[in-house]
């Protein structure tokens, strides 16, 4: 790298470190190898702007990508705007039928430019991308064109002409994102794998019960939370029908904006008892009283002020799995929010009331793990036993 490009990309961290709540710290120099100066300045321009920090974070990911990409296809950086045959070429280059791979090694990505992406550790795949990240790509793409003023043909026949052929052949099946549910059964493993009384057990007990609790939430939710979002509300009775039932703490957790709001909604979600009881000794016991809920700890217990990344709410997960003995392959943060629906579907709670928690906008995908516990539950899968 030249004197002049390392004293760039030098100025691009600096000017990333403004960004500091949006972008992991771990991928800070990256991103600055990767951004132009003009895209660090549409980002700073797009958070003064008030665009959510998870919109933000993953327009700077995606961003990234395609800078990357584009430099090891083509020798040139990312072009603005972007000719019809470069977008034609990232569908090709990611969504490709593996049949004609194994057949012509010249189809799809080239293996110059996987190994490039590869090396750099921007790509994971071992196939052909996921349909809706390559949507989300190009979808970044168009936001970040027209934020330039510019326009592009990402609404022309040919792009979607292009994408509907290839996601038909690349015959990707559905992943879950997480292949396991976490359930209150395994939740309670998870549980009991972080009993201590130590900082970190007091920290992830909390995390775990109150992200499970609340509906689900996701992990970038759970690394938002913020002290200031939390509000006491009036105890309520553990049996709301019957008067002499214990009362039990209650809490309401302020969501603001979330992946499926807009900005004008105010989302909040409810926790009562045990969760309330584990986060609060939490936050009394790591003396947080404002910012961050959950922070990172070091080896020697030393609570930081910052926030934990949501990449970091994913391995917490995944160590507690491990600890509690399960594979931790088998599981992500996303099996919380599946847990929550398929606990709730597994006893018997309607649809709609268990939503109001989750906060799914879509009927059809919360319907989902309803549908999977009410088939395993029916007599319709009982023929031959």
């Amino acid at each position: 790298m030249s004197e002049a490009s390392s004293a760039s990309t030098l100025k691009r961290a600096e000017e990333l470190d403004a960004l500091d709540s949006i972008l992991p710290f771990d991928r800070r120099d990256q991103l600055a190898s990767l951004l132009t100066d003009d895209d660090v300045a549409t980002l700073k321009h797009l958070a003064g702007e008030g665009m959510g920090d998870n919109t933000l974070r993953a327009l700077a990911s995606d961003l990234g990508y395609l800078g990357a990409w584009c430099q090891l296809a083509t020798g040139s950086p990312l072009p603005w705007p972007a000719p019809e045959s470069l977008l034609l070429k990232f569908v090709a280059h990611h969504l490709w039928d593996p049949l004609k791979r194994a057949e012509d090694a010249d189809h799809g990505m080239p293996a110059d430019v996987e190994a490039g992406l590869r090396e750099s550790r921007l790509l994971r795949a071992k196939g052909p991308h996921a349909p809706d990240t390559v949507r989300r790509r190009l979808t970044t793409w168009s936001i970040l064109t027209r934020w330039r003023g510019l326009t592009g043909a990402f609404n022309g026949p040919s792009l979607k002409s292009a994408l509907r052929l290839a996601v038909r052949a690349s015959a990707r099946p559905r992943q879950r994102k997480s292949k396991k549910a976490v359930t209150a059964d395994i939740l309670a493993e998870l549980l009991q794998a972080c009993a201590g009384e130590r900082l970190v057990d007091l920290r992830d007990r909390a995390l775990l019960l109150a992200a499970f609790a609340s509906g689900g939430r996701r992990r970038s939710e759970v690394a938002a939370l913020r002290v200031e979002d939390l509000v006491d509300e009036d105890p309520v009775r553990a049996d709301p029908n019957d008067a002499n039932s214990p009362p039990l703490p209650c809490l309401s957790i302020r969501l603001g904006r979330t992946k499926t709001t807009t900005s004008d909604d105010d989302e909040n979600v409810v926790l009562i008892g045990r969760p309330v009881v584990a986060l609060k000794h939490w936050l009394e016991q790591a003396n947080v009283k404002e910012g961050p809920v959950f922070r990172r700890i070091d080896q020697w217990g030393n609570i930081d002020r910052r926030a934990l990344t949501p990449q970091s709410v994913n391995l917490i997960l995944k160590t507690r799995c491990k600890q509690a003995g399960f594979d931790p392959a088998l599981f992500s943060a996303h099996g919380l929010r599946s847990g929550y629906l398929t606990e709730a579907a597994n006893r018997g709670i309607p649809l709609p009331e268990a939503m109001q928690q989750s906060l799914h906008r879509s009927v059809t995908q919360a319907a989902r793990y309803y549908n999977d516990a009410e088939r395993k539950q029916g007599r319709a899968a009982r023929l031959v036993l």
